[in-house]
């Protein structure tokens, strides 16, 4: 069996007789024509992902990677998030633009099956990066004394997710080939065990995609998130009204709702393109009217959308990630005059309370120490002597090292 792919990574069936009355293929295809204006604002919309995009994840890898004390686990997860988004970006946006206007494959065989093949990878890379800092998450805020995940640890994990997405997404790697039908020529991959005279098998592989890929992740962080907010949002310590303790009961707070944000914004950007799909199998019907062609190019370009708001998102709502875009964008007329800080100067998330924390007892000083210490460094573990409340400040301390 032979299908057509024009999408990021499922297929679509074409007429299996189209060789046979090339002049219903043409008559077939014809009514996907669009007008030159409409052609140019689609041009320029996908455009604009690509250029958001990449600008934005390229600084946000910078940010991450030229900083020493931005390196913690939860932004390694960043890069890779932003690395498989800037990729999806450059290799497939305008790619699927351009054989969804035309309906024609350009690019030859090399390119066939890599575009067939690294949307999974990346989407797949994405996600689970986002499940990983979910998880991260959870275990610095609801387990801050238990041990921390470290550089290596954090780096082997990110070359699990790859592998396990390149192992996902070779089969569309092996299957995929160009073929020539009357006039044209598509990118199409080819299941010799799926039966065309049912879409049981289809289905099936679209629902299993669906899970892996959106839904099954999205219950996780969920999951997640749901457990930690409850932690951050309905719990306080009686009698501990310190300016200290609040500001890093905010500080971790803030974190976790910059990452809600990106996940919900991933989940209202992905959820159209799958149902998309699913509505396909079941009403085959439907996808052969002229106007699915602008319904599969919204969906699609709202799909790659979820690539360029992330790194809008770390800038909007991170004091750290906004103090870096300022410094990388401090030749832009529009960025204020002395706005562009060194990286440095914010050594901690804490650094406007460290002059009133080191004036403080001994203990002040040591948590003023703690504070600077690098990320790999283990939790620190409480004295059996120690007061309750230095234990619950230990405690903070050790949950607040993976902060941004």
């Amino acid at each position: 069996i032979k299908v057509e792919m024009d999408t990021l990574f499922t297929s679509t069936e074409y007429p299996i007789n189209w060789t046979n009355h090339p002049n219903e293929t043409e008559e077939y295809w014809n009514q996907f024509v669009q007008p030159v204006w409409r052609i140019v604002l689609w041009a320029i919309a996908y455009s604009t992902i690509v250029i958001v995009s990449v600008v934005g994840n390229i600084t946000v890898i910078w940010i991450i990677v030229a900083h020493k004390r931005m390196r913690t686990v939860t932004n390694y997860f960043l890069v890779n998030l932003a690395f498989a988004e800037a990729s999806m970006a450059v290799f497939n946006t305008v790619i699927n633009f351009v054989y969804a206007v035309h309906n024609e494959w350009y690019f030859g065989l090399i390119y066939c099956r890599f575009h067939n093949f690294f949307p999974i990878a990346a989407v797949f890379a994405s996600i689970c990066s986002m499940t990983a800092i979910a998880v991260d998450r959870y275990m610095a805020i609801i387990h801050p004394l238990k041990q921390r995940l470290s550089s290596t640890q954090t780096k082997v994990i990110i070359s699990v997710i790859w592998a396990l997405a390149l192992l996902l997404a070779f089969p569309q790697y092996y299957y995929s080939n160009m073929d020539w039908l009357p006039g044209r020529v598509v990118s199409a991959i080819w299941k010799p065990h799926w039966n065309m005279g049912t879409r049981k098998h289809q289905l099936s592989y679209y629902v299993c995609v669906a899970i892996l890929l959106y839904f099954l992740p999205l219950l996780v962080m969920g999951c997640a998130y749901l457990v930690v907010g409850l932690n951050l949002w309905a719990s306080e310590i009686p009698g501990d009204s310190s300016n200290r303790y609040h500001e890093q009961l905010n500080a971790k707070r803030k974190v976790v709702k910059m990452m809600i944000v990106v996940v919900c914004t991933f989940a209202v950007c992905w959820l159209p393109y799958h149902v998309y799909f699913l509505l396909h199998q079941s009403f085959p019907e439907l996808f052969e009217r002229p106007f699915i062609q602008q319904v599969y190019l919204a969906v699609m370009w709202l799909a790659m959308s979820s690539t360029m708001y992330n790194p809008i998102i770390y800038c909007c709502l991170n004091d750290r990630f906004r103090v870096g875009f300022k410094r990388a964008f401090r030749w832009c007329p529009c960025v204020p005059a002395g706005s562009s800080d060194a990286m440095e100067l914010k050594c901690t998330r804490y650094m406007h309370t460290q002059t009133s924390m080191c004036k403080g007892s001994r203990m002040d000083s040591t948590v003023c120490e703690r504070a600077r210490e690098p990320e790999e460094t283990s939790p620190p573990k409480p004295v059996a002597v120690e007061l309750m409340a230095s234990i619950h400040l230990s405690a903070n301390m050790s949950s607040l090292h993976n902060l941004f």
